[in-house]
């Protein structure tokens, strides 16, 4: 059966923009970076745009674009366990919605495993996801304007200068590239935080038949 579910629907949608406005609410109330329509759009562009590269199909990318957008409104209940609360909530906001389920599945499995403490690469959807996820790093998620209180989570995205995802040219390889201020923060600072999410890219991106590489500051670190 065919859905009617695009994400230009989705975001059209007030129900499911006001989660994600109230998730992102919820966590600047608690000091973490910024998880607004700027990261999820983001997430929701770089998950589909790896799918569509590998030349998955136009309805998987889709599903790809709609998870991303939508995986991060569990955090509305609680940042703990807020992936698997998400899946919930996405599934009843979708079933509502007259998704098929076959669809759903895939949107809420998504979800449900893109926290680095408990997520693993499923299928083609959640493992893009996990990717444009965890390498959504960059200055402007940083919500603290006061450089002398920061913590080591808004030194390590305060300093990332320039951030880029791509594939090499034979699309052997998914890239992370980024430029990292070591005057602000540290390449070892940035592995402090990040090593569990960069492992979980690894296998995401082995999942999809690919080598994860990362290059900071012009020198392949993984």
């Amino acid at each position: 059966m065919a859905s009617i579910v695009t994400y230009k629907y989705i975001k059209q949608n007030p129900d499911i923009m006001e989660y994600i406005q109230r998730a992102d609410k919820a966590l600047a109330a608690q000091g973490f970076t910024e998880h607004s329509f700027a990261h999820v759009e983001k997430v929701a562009q770089n998950a589909s745009m790896l799918l569509a590269e590998l030349g998955y199909d136009e309805r998987t990318v889709e599903l790809a674009k709609i998870a991303g957008i939508m995986h991060d409104i569990g955090n509305v209940i609680s940042r703990i366990d807020h992936a698997q609360s998400g899946a919930v909530m996405a599934f009843r906001l979708l079933d509502n919605l007259s998704m098929p389920a076959n669809e759903i599945c895939s949107i809420i499995s998504a979800i449900g495993n893109h926290d680095e403490s408990v997520g693993q690469p499923l299928d083609p959807i959640s493992a893009a996801l996990i990717i444009a996820d965890k390498t959504d790093v960059r200055r402007s998620r940083v919500r603290n304007t006061e450089l002398l209180s920061f913590d080591i989570h808004d030194r390590v995205n305060y300093a990332v200068e320039m951030s880029d995802i791509r594939f090499n040219e034979n699309k052997t390889s998914i890239i992370l590239e980024l430029q990292i201020d070591t005057e602000i923060s540290s390449v070892l600072e940035y592995f402090e935080i990040f090593l569990q999410r960069m492992l979980l890219c690894k296998k995401a991106s082995q999942f999809l038949g690919l080598r994860f590489q990362m290059i900071i500051n012009g020198t392949d670190v993984l």
